[in-house]
């Protein structure tokens, strides 16, 4: 019994897919409790000297609260320039008095990578940093069992109340003593996850029965995820914030008494966002966040307000500790912020430190197993730091010179694949065209430059250097097959024409694939003159040179990557609110093309219910205000658009059932390959539609050029040149790659389009907005996947193994850099730069593994022709 090739390749990268699960799992280990919370207390700082004789000292005891009641005010995703930047002013009114004039601290607090949600609550509670796991973890939050300043206040017998995102709940179950949460995933909510919060303030201010309030707004993240920083929804968001603010400020002063304590008011964020509205990543807009105390007993401002001192996010724990008077958490890395205490006596201020200090000491003491009081261990820990020193100092010298260096390193790696291109003679007995050296040279090429981090931040630049130069050969390819028979002397043209016409029947009696390179090169020049003819001859000439274009287009739609991800690209420029006009035309412009681009195989029904489809896109999008009809003079009707969204839905799911049903009937029933062939390209058009409603109006662009070079290659190259299976598939894989990063994604987490999952719900749903945030993820590398599927079905002078062997051939390219990747980050997983660079990029890879396995299965299922012998 013959396996057949597809079959193969999809069960081994279904066993592959298995292994980096694993490999994963054991990479990512869950982060590792320093010492158990219960023995919290169980250690009091060294007693030092008392102050004078017959004094006594209190320093081996827990100081008193400095503060009666504090309210932590957390508004997800607020970045520093929104309170401290031109923003503040003109939407915070109050809240940039007290900053300037009143009685406060601020600061701008530094998070650290991966900057989302839960990993940065437990960063402000515990003060330690967590693992990168806690990227996925993020998700489904388990309870939090590390040592915590709300585990400690609850010991402490403190009252603690919480309003707002349910991830609080979920890591400190039983800790509050009253809560409220609602879902923080479910992005297209503005206002109810605000409200929700907001409902029961009145009621709180007014009681006495707490110590501790912590509320978590949620509205500024989901308008960032959806519409961006420079969105005009932004600005009355903070304006509600900055009435919450006062609301509370008012009435903490209000219920202070002359020999009460006071109380205190903390303002942070848990992250910020990126110029796209996303966070994850360590760009200077996610990670920099504000941090206000507030209190009556601090000292009123004077004089010019400077800029705000930079302190590291983790250092609100302890600070908040001494504030309320509990143990410092045992695994913090933070330091207290003196400010906050500097009203208070030296002596005091000495035990704080004292405090923080003997804290620090400790958890350095728990993780070095040499640390001992004596002066030969002393000196090893000296020796080990002067080497730790060394090492850091030649990473970060080696890491600079990856960043300066990656420009000469990229132009000799160009130069090195360009110098492969060998210049043959016009008819060659090679059996290995241009364009072979070229996809063998990139494949390697891309692979080993996985083991660099500039490479793999700047992965788009490679395959767009790949995809540009395929062109220029394909050209190449083009113009040597087409002046070659101009060239020739008539009567060996004739004869040649003659003798490959017989060659081109037999071809399409016994469904054989005239190979793309071998002995018979001239053969294929015959074929070829015979396809082209009149002005498609010309069009398949510019055809490379049009791709080009689009190409450089779609790089300056969207700015990704590192070092030049901070650019103004044109996405931002229509994304901003002056030109919503201008975003609009071009959305609209973009679906008509598309209609126009997709339908031509489709049936009649199929027509009719994409052009349906393509109009709710663009009235969903209307709908939540990132386009205006022409009829449309203001945004105040912004809704969810979930009425729109799932009448486009309605279509997506009609268009892929008439192509499901087409394919089980050609399957089943009839034998006919029309069939089969029409159900493919309506299941690929049904997911078309899909793509642009997911897709943001700026990105329909991206969409456009996706199929209108789908059709060039398809017409006047791939055709034109007979490239067989192997080829077109790597062209197919190559494309894919690029258009991945022409969406705007990275290997950062902080470019994946989270709002992309919520498209149509009402609440979050989980299984559905994971599938919805994959799918408008990986749209690119998913649809030139599924094209190489319609095409190599569709082409009627292939032989039935063309499917088998095009999944093969797919699947290879997909799981060779995966495995060299997995034992490239396993070779360094002790460099500098392995949890900002190398594990987002090996959860992206796994996420790619899962679909293409999937895509493979698909291959498999539609490549049922066991009869055919015949070789591609």
């Amino acid at each position: 019994m013959r396996l057949r090739s597809g079959v193969l390749a999809a069960g081994c990268l279904l066993l592959q897919a298995l292994g980096v699960a694993i490999f994963l799992r054991g990479f990512f280990p869950l982060t590792v409790r320093a010492r158990p919370r219960g023995d919290s207390r169980g250690e009091s700082p060294a007693e030092p000297a008392p102050p004078g004789p017959g004094a006594v000292s209190n320093w081996t005891k827990i100081p008193p609260p400095l503060f009666k009641k504090v309210v932590i005010v957390l508004i997800d995703a607020l970045r520093d320039d929104f309170v401290f930047g031109s923003k503040g002013k003109q939407f915070m009114p109050y809240t940039t008095q007290v900053i300037e004039k009143g009685t406060s601290y601020s600061f701008i607090a530094e998070a650290k990578p991966p900057t989302v949600t839960m990993p940065r609550i437990k960063a402000l509670m515990t003060g330690s940093i967590p693992g990168f796991i806690d990227v996925v973890v993020n998700l489904n939050s388990p309870a939090l069992l590390d040592d915590n300043l709300i585990w400690q206040a609850k010991t402490a017998g403190k009252r603690i109340i919480f309003y707002g995102d349910d991830t609080w709940v979920k890591l400190f179950p039983k800790h509050f003593v009253e809560y409220d949460g609602t879902t923080s995933f479910f992005v297209s909510d503005f206002t109810e996850v605000d409200d929700n919060v907001t409902r029961h303030l009145d009621r709180v201010l007014k009681r006495e029965d707490w110590d501790l309030l912590i509320l978590h707004y949620l509205g500024l993240d989901h308008i960032g995820h959806v519409t961006g920083p420079n969105s005009p929804l932004v600005g009355p968001k903070l304006r509600e914030m900055d009435n919450i603010l006062k609301k509370i400020h008012i009435s903490l002063l209000s219920k202070e008494g002359e020999a009460s304590l006071p109380s205190l008011l903390v303002v942070c964020g848990d992250h910020g966002m990126s110029e796209t509205g996303s966070h994850g990543g360590s760009s200077e807009g996610e990670v920099h966040t504000p941090l206000l105390f507030i209190s009556s007993a601090f000292e009123k401002r004077s004089g010019p307000l400077t800029q705000p001192e930079l302190v590291q996010q983790t250092d609100l724990a302890s600070t908040l500790a001494v504030g309320l008077g509990l143990p410092i958490s045992r695994n913090s890395v933070g330091n207290l912020i003196l400010p906050v205490v500097g009203g208070k006596t030296m002596r005091e201020q000495l035990r704080f430190l004292h405090l923080n200090g003997f804290q620090l000491s400790s958890l350095l003491k728990e993780n070095t197993p040499a640390y001992e009081k004596g002066k030969s261990s002393k000196k090893t820990i000296y020796k080990r730091m002067i080497n730790v020193q060394r090492r850091m100092e030649g990473e970060l010298r080696r890491a600079q010179t990856y960043k300066g260096g990656y420009h000469d390193g990229f132009d000799t790696y160009k130069e090195m694949v360009g110098n492969m291109k060998v210049t043959n003679p016009v008819v060659s007995s090679s059996s290995w065209s241009e364009v072979d050296v070229l996809m063998l040279a990139g494949t390697i090429g891309h692979v080993l430059s996985l083991g660099a981090s500039s490479f793999i931040e700047e992965e788009h630049q490679t395959w767009y250097f790949l995809i540009n130069t395929l062109c220029l050969a394909l050209c190449q390819e083009l113009c040597r097959n087409h002046f070659l028979l101009k060239e020739c002397d008539p009567q060996h043209g004739t004869s040649l024409k003659q003798n490959f016409d017989g060659i081109g029947e037999a071809s399409d009696c016994k469904n054989i694939d005239v190979p793309a390179s071998g002995n018979s090169k001239l053969d294929k020049v015959a074929s070829s003159a015979e396809l082209i003819k009149g002005s498609d001859k010309w069009i398949s000439l510019a055809s490379p040179w049009i791709i080009l274009i689009c190409c450089r287009l779609l790089r300056s739609l969207n700015q990704t990557g590192v070092q030049w991800a901070h650019r103004p690209d044109f996405g931002h420029w229509l994304t901003s609110s002056e030109h919503k006009s201008e975003l609009s035309f071009l959305a609209a412009v973009s679906l008509v093309m598309i209609f126009f681009l997709v339908q031509r195989r489709c049936s009649l029904v199929s027509k009719i219910a994409m052009a349906l489809g393509l109009l709710g896109v663009y009235s969903y999008r209307a709908a939540i205000g990132n386009v205006v009809f022409p009829w449309q003079h203001d945004s105040k009707d912004i809704s969810k658009g979930i009425t729109e969204a799932r009448f486009v839905y309605v279509f997506v799911l009609g268009i892929v059932f008439t192509g499901t049903k087409d394919l089980l009937k050609s399957q089943v029933i009839s034998a006919d390959s029309s069939v089969k062939s029409t159900g493919l390209w309506e299941v690929y058009s049904g997911l078309v539609l899909l793509a642009a409603l997911l897709f943001r109006p700026h990105n329909l662009p991206v969409l456009v050029f996706c199929l209108l070079i789908q059709t060039m290659m398809t017409k006047y190259v791939w055709r034109p040149l007979k490239f067989d299976a192997a080829q077109i598939t790597i062209m197919h894989y190559w494309f894919g790659q690029a258009f991945f990063y022409f969406q705007g994604n990275s290997n950062g987490i902080a470019t994946v389009d989270v709002s992309a999952g919520f498209v149509g719900l009402e609440s979050y749903v989980e299984i559905p907005a994971i599938f919805l945030t994959a799918f408008a993820t990986y749209a690119g590398p998913l649809l030139w996947a599924i094209h190489l599927l319609c095409y190599l079905s569709s082409e009627v002078s292939r032989n039935a193994a063309a499917v088998g062997h095009g999944c093969f051939c797919y699947a290879l390219m997909r799981s060779i850099p995966v495995a060299i990747y997995i034992v490239l980050v396993t070779g360094l997983r002790y460099h500098l730069f392995i949890w900002s660079v190398f594990s987002p990029k090996l959860l992206y890879e796994g996420v790619h593994v899962f679909i293409t396995a999937a895509v493979c299965l698909f291959f498999t299922a539609m490549d049922q022709n066991h009869s055919q012998k015949v070789q591609d």
